[in-house]
């Protein structure tokens, strides 16, 4: 079919698969892994990425396919078992919920301190539907925009798609954001993100965009926003029949003197080899707005180097900017994602030699965890000890940001909190007692709630940033 026609987006859940073309290619006991899996963990897809980007010929294995369908593998296997029972045999709704709820609540929903440490507060109100982690950024989670075109089936903001209300972070409006914006000038970038915001239309995303152009807001210079679109629904910048108000929108952001940043998701190649893809990256840098590409490594999926390598080159050459590979965050289904990170490192550094310097933009392999964003920066030994030299890109304290510091080798280590200090040292320097600078940085900068633990029990939320 030709993906430049404007097709009109059509989304299939486990509530409504069985009428996709394509259901019936699927093997029998794939079938009912979805059926089993799909209650658990989100599940949605699209006829784009069903008929543009998934080889039939070659499921389960297809990289596509594993990105987008839940896997039995994604359950231990003794959970798998009884939730298979539960929805197969007996049909039970009740022990169903309650199993699902329980297993959903041991895959670590909200890591790195995002439900304790990351919101903030207005006049002692908690703002749920807003994070500030970093001094310069806040996130922001239109309420309308807590879906997307399809799932991934690794995403760390799992929670926000699966029904729990008490897990999502979402705002009705613009109107929290922009009042906790005028009291925190010293915020520079908005990262307006979800879900996916692209799945809102152009006049209801414009909503909460056109009020951060406020001249009061001057010093709010970056907004970008999270999209997997430009990989599953390019559509939405193409052929969508609101797709040239989008650009237009894009094009007064930039107007107004601010820089737009959309943080592009591709996991793999193949999402970036159809012509109608490509057609969006143009249209979007053609508005003078700026597309950065990242995403995880993540088995299964996204091991080979030259993947990676092929994904930056492509990406380059259309106008957009590798930014991040990540690492695998420690949430949902991690245990069948997750690599080693002396693995992830070897990928990064075999797909970092195969480009030139217009794609050595890109950083990598970092970890999102709770103190700040550390990347793996090599593999060496000092002083007759293998180490990881690592280094925080960004840091809930700003003073520790690119202060190189080491970790014992550990070949098995798939995460920031399995790593230990190198050389004989007790604690990471951040974890030191005269370290702790850390309180002060945060007093100025993040709500009270990231203190909690550190405080006195009479102390009470204030507005602090």
């Amino acid at each position: 079919m030709s993906t430049d026609s404007a097709i009109k987006f059509k989304p299939y859940t486990h509530h409504t698969i069985k009428a996709a073309p394509q259901w019936g290619k699927i093997p029998q006991d794939l079938q009912e892994t979805v059926s089993v899996v799909s209650r658990v963990l989100p599940f949605r897809v699209n006829p784009y990425v069903m008929d543009e980007l998934i080889n039939w010929d070659n499921i389960p294995d297809d990289p596509i396919y594993r990105l987008t369908f839940p896997h039995r593998e994604m359950l231990h296997a003794a959970e798998y078992e009884a939730l298979r029972e539960l929805v197969l045999v007996q049909q039970d709704e009740s022990k169903i919920e309650t199993m699902v709820r329980d297993i959903r609540m041991r895959m670590n929903p909200h890591p790195a301190g995002q439900m304790t440490h990351n919101v903030p507060y207005l006049d002692g109100r908690p703002l749920s539907g807003l994070q500030h982690k970093y001094r310069e950024t806040v996130l922001f989670f239109p309420k309308a925009g807590q879906s997307c075109h399809a799932y991934c089936t690794f995403c760390f903001r799992w929670p926000q798609f699966v029904g729990m209300d008490e897990l999502k972070f979402d705002a009705q409006d613009a109107s929290d954001l922009v009042e906790y914006l005028k009291r925190h000038p010293d915020v520079t970038d908005v990262l307006i993100t979800g879900g996916d915001p692209l799945v809102m239309n152009t006049r209801a995303l414009a909503g909460y965009i056109e009020p951060l152009l406020a001249p009061e807001l001057a010093h709010v210079q970056n907004i970008r926003i999270g999209t997997k679109s430009v990989a599953y629904w390019p559509q939405r910048f193409v052929s969508d029949k609101d797709a040239d108000d989008l650009l237009r929108l894009f094009e007064r952001v930039i107007d107004s003197g601010r820089n737009l940043a959309l943080m592009g998701h591709y996991n793999h190649p193949a999402e970036l080899r159809t012509a109608i893809a490509q057609k969006a990256v143009r249209r979007i840098v053609g508005t003078g707005a700026t597309l950065r590409m990242q995403a995880p490594v993540i088995r299964h999926i996204s091991e080979d180097p030259k993947g990676w390598a092929e994904l930056w080159t492509t990406g380059v050459k259309l106008g957009a900017i590798p930014y991040y590979m990540f690492v695998e965050r420690d949430t949902g289904p991690s245990h069948y994602f997750e690599l080693p990170l002396a693995r992830a490192y070897e990928i990064f550094q075999a797909a970092y030699q195969q480009v030139s310097g217009l794609a050595r933009t890109v950083r990598g392999p970092s970890m999102s965890a709770h103190p700040g964003k550390v990347v793996v920066d090599g593999i060496v030994t000092l002083g007759g000890e293998k180490v990881f030299a690592l280094q925080f890109l960004q840091a809930r304290n700003a003073d520790w940001v690119r202060r190189p510091f080491y970790a014992k080798f550990d070949s098995q280590a798939t995460w920031f909190d399995q790593l230990v200090p190198a050389f004989g040292q007790e604690k990471f320097f951040f974890q030191e007692k005269s370290s702790w600078s850390e309180r002060s940085s945060l007093e100025r900068h993040l709500p009270l709630l990231a203190l909690k633990r550190s405080l006195e029990p009479q102390a009470t939320p204030a507005d602090i940033c």
